[in-house]
């Protein structure tokens, strides 16, 4: 008979039933003692016997009675019955480790609290300031407390600061003032800030005569007297390999590399979208299917090639700055500012950079030699001369020989950045003198001589070199054909082809920087599209509207007819919306469709977060409307759900009628060859003259509409005759501007008649690296009309996030977003998780299909397209 005080035999651990079986003696000899009836604390029980608190006891109740294995559990059921475990640690989650932990962070805390006082340390980090506070309020803070200092910075929403001090008595003297008086109860600590590497990179640099350079050297210092934190980080490194870190590998196994790294991206999908699905939703079929393709929410179709691998860019921005040993370079920075690297090097053997735009570049930095003007400092955040920039225009596709791809360069624009801040303006005018000059003169004695349709300095004060597209231009030499009236983005382009498109390129315009490969792109996205003359195209983020014109002869431009007065008459409805908040972008596309003879364009300028919801009810209706058609047909008649258009009303007639006689000029009739928005902009805009117009504009050819017409962003048809492009330009984008936040439909059953008119409508997404705007994703997502939507992205990490919120499903009961402060540290898939809690409750989309596209060889970058349908 078995003692009483003998416990049962416990439950084998991992791995002790095979020591059994295999008859290994330690495992004989370490069950011999569990089966002993000694004591728990002589050793003769498992180490980890008791050691551990009952989650089963404690969610059913006290005592041992509330565990179902009672007195032979082998876990604790009390805090008095828990056992030490081995190397004296404790159960994290029983009191005795509890009060541990607490008493190492007061320690910890109180070893914080002792601040380094010495010369060396001066720059302190003020700690529990009020959220609220500014720059501003710290200042008045510390002056209030009679605390001297030399600069103080916070930034609101955080609950630090910091503050540089000049002296040791300084400090002594805020460190005893800031212990003895709290602010508002609650006391500031104070404790030791450390520097940022580029700033440590500069204290430790040689500094000659007052004076040093961004790496922390003197500009005549020598390799040797560089320092020595940046010559580590970057004497291995040259502008080659920071530029294009796969250049050492064949092509053919760039894109095997590539298209590994976009399958395993688009794995996360799958992964967070089953973890964004509602708990009391199913999950979607395309998870379960995931399983059978390794994962992926969709197949993955492959990579398509650039057509040309090396200098294969149309555009390269170089940096100016100092090089390793001192010299003022122009090229590329050899890492991160962040890293402390403020070096660059010449661009030499970058094989994604033309010929053209490294001699360029070598001009540029051979006149720098002997300018009297300073370079850009990034750690002081001075100087004047800042960037380089060569943008190139090529011949027709048809044209290009892909061996002698550089052959095919006819135009070329130079942008020189720089800061204008307290620098004389007749010296500043005195060096564009001589640098337009010199790049003239350069780009003539080459052999064979270099294209050079223009050069622009553009005006940038800001801390970053990325310059807001509003930026001043000023053009030194203006091609011969734009010297007209206008701004000076007016005067300053280039031009590219892309499918026998001829696009104008302005300085700060977006231009996908291989133009044989974004050809590419654009087709398969087409494609994918599947757009027929039914089709209603929406182009986000459209830049110059490269995608929508070369899109743009897949569908096509309806006409819809009515009576009015025993007249009858008749709007063009322009099936390619582009919506992009960039106006010289919105002002090439009005110029590239005037270009192509492309009528049934229309381009708007503003954020696509402002404007997507106005667009899609104006030519769909809002969302609301067709749910409540759809169950109201539902209803009435089930089979009007095979249907495939609506037919009008005689009120949505009449109706259209009476919106017809205001339209966006006025215009009582308008000719059937112009083109013409539905889209309005109020009743302030009607000429009085408007009949005689049109009159006047229907006498004239064909092509000369063709010639004249300049799309209005507002949605205005414009037929205009004996008026200078440019100068229509210009007047169209700032009456887009103020048309564009008031432009509205007067009766729904416009809208109605209006989208009822296609049968298939698709989005196409380019947006930039960021991705897509919450509410670009929500109005995409909730307007049942929009049944396709092809992305395109230059960010599979964004790709990721935006299709998160696209795919998911969500439930009928929204979640309101709770003020959580740790988004601050979430990723961004994360992030697209927490906001389709709060997704109106509508059909997700489905992955279909994706395929990468190298537009950018020899570098880690690719581009994504994806298919999502529903």
């Amino acid at each position: 008979m078995e003692d009483a005080t003998t416990p049962p035999s416990q439950p084998e651990l991992v791995g002790e039933k095979r020591k059994r079986e295999e008859g290994s003696p330690d495992a004989a000899a370490e069950d011999a003692p569990a089966a002993s009836g000694e004591d728990a604390a002589g050793g003769g029980r498992h180490p980890m016997w008791k050691t551990s608190l009952c989650s089963f006891f404690r969610r059913r109740g006290a005592g041992a009675e509330g565990c179902s294995h009672g007195e032979s559990c082998r876990y604790a059921h009390t805090e008095e019955e828990l056992r030490p475990r081995p190397y004296g640690t404790w159960d994290p989650t029983s009191d005795r480790a509890k009060k541990l932990r607490k008493v190492a962070a007061e320690a910890q805390e109180e070893a914080e609290e002792e601040v380094t006082v010495d010369e060396q340390s001066l720059d302190k980090c003020l700690v529990g300031l009020p959220r609220g506070w500014t720059a501003d309020r710290l200042k008045t803070f510390l002056q209030d407390q009679g605390i001297l200092y030399a600069t103080a910075k916070k930034k609101k929403g955080m609950t630090v600061g910091f503050v540089t001090f000049e002296s040791v008595e300084q400090l002594t003297h805020a460190v005893q003032v800031l212990k003895e008086n709290p602010s508002g109860g609650k006391e500031i600590k104070i404790s030791d800030a450390n520097r940022r590497s580029h700033q440590k990179v500069r204290a430790e640099g040689h500094v000659a005569n007052g004076t040093a350079t961004e790496n922390g050297s003197n500009p005549a210092t020598t390799a040797g007297e560089t320092s020595a934190p940046e010559v580590v980080a970057s004497s291995k490194k040259s502008a080659r390999d920071a530029v294009t870190p796969l250049a050492h590998m064949p092509y053919n196994d760039q894109l095997e590399h590539k298209k590994h790294s976009m399958a395993q991206i688009l794995k996360r999908l799958t992964r967070n979208a089953r973890k964004a699905c509602p708990p009391a939703i199913p999950l979607p079929n395309w998870i379960f299917k995931s399983k059978e393709i390794g994962g992926l929410p969709c197949k993955l179709e492959g990579i398509l090639e650039s057509p040309i691998v090396d200098g294969y860019r149309n555009k390269c921005e170089f940096s100016v700055g100092y090089s390793l040993e001192g010299k003022k370079t122009v090229g590329f920075m050899l890492g991160n500012f962040r890293e402390g690297v403020t070096a660059v090097e010449e661009p030499v053997n970058c094989p994604n950079v033309s010929e053209i735009s490294c001699k360029y570049a070598q001009m540029f930095q051979d006149f720098l030699q002997s300018s009297s003007l300073p370079l850009w400092s990034r750690v002081d955040n001075c100087g004047f001369w800042r960037q380089f920039t060569v943008r190139e225009g090529r011949c027709p596709a048809e044209a290009v020989v892909l061996q002698h791809v550089e052959s095919q360069i006819s135009e070329v624009m130079l942008i020189v950045q720089v800061c204008s801040t307290d620098v004389d303006e007749a010296l500043m005018k005195e060096e564009f003198d001589k640098l337009s000059t010199a790049l003239i003169q350069g780009a003539s004695t080459c052999s064979p001589p270099l294209p050079l349709t223009t050069i622009v300095v553009q005006d940038h004060k800001g801390i970053s070199n990325a310059a807001p597209a509003d930026c001043p231009l000023i053009p030194l030499l203006v091609p011969k054909g734009d010297q007209l009236e206008g701004g000076a983005e007016d005067k300053t382009r280039i031009h590219d082809h892309i499918s026998n498109l001829k696009f104008s390129i302005s300085p700060t315009a977006f231009f996908q920087v291989n133009t044989l490969a974004a050809e590419r792109l654009y087709t398969l996205a087409g494609d994918w599209a599947n757009l027929n003359s039914d089709t209603l195209l929406f182009d986000v983020c459209c830049g110059t509207g490269t995608i929508g014109l070369t899109l743009a002869h897949r569908v096509g431009m309806r006409t819809l007819f009515f009576w009015k007065n025993l007249f009858e008459s008749s709007y063009y409805l322009r099936q390619v919306v582009g919506i992009e908040m960039n106006e010289s972008a919105v002002s090439d596309a009005h110029r590239n469709a005037l270009i192509n003879g492309i009528k049934n364009c229309r381009f708007v300028c503003g954020k696509a977060e402002d404007v997507i919801g106005s667009l899609l009810t104006e030519y769909l209706g809002s969302p609301q409307q067709h749910i409540a058609a759809s169950e109201s047909n539902s209803v009435i008649n089930d089979t009007s759900k095979n249907e495939d258009t609506i037919n009008c009303t005689e009120s949505d007639v009449e109706n259209m009628d009476s919106s017809a006689e205001k339209n966006d000029n006025g215009e009582n009739e308008q000719p059937r060859d112009g083109s013409v928005d539905l889209h309005t902009c109020g009743d302030e805009d009607i000429k009085g003259d408007s009949v005689d117009r049109v009159n006047k504009e229907a006498d004239s050819s064909p092509d000369e509409h063709i010639e004249a017409a300049v799309e209005q962003s507002c949605g205005e048809a414009s037929l205009i005759n004996d008026e200078p492009t440019d100068a229509i330009s210009t007047d169209s984008l700032e009456h887009g501007k103020t048309c564009q936040d008031s432009s509205s439909i007067q009766n729904n059953n416009v809208l109605a008649a209006s989208a009822c008119q296609f049968k298939n409508v698709v989005a196409i997404v380019d947006p930039p690296r960021v991705g897509l705007h919450p509410t670009v994703i929500k109005a995409l997502r909730t307007h049942p009309l929009i049944r396709r939507l092809v992305y395109i992205s230059c960010n599979p990490d964004s790709l990721v996030a935006n299709a998160i919120e696209l795919c998911t499903p969500t439930s009928e009961k929204q979640e309101k977003n709770k003020g959580n402060r740790g988004w601050r540290s979430m990723s961004a898939a994360g992030l697209a998780r927490q906001r389709t809690k709060s997704m109106p409750n509508s059909e997700p989309f489905i992955p279909k299909r994706a395929m990468a596209v190298d537009l950018f060889p020899h570098t880690s970058h690719c581009e994504m397209v994806m298919l999502f349908e529903r």
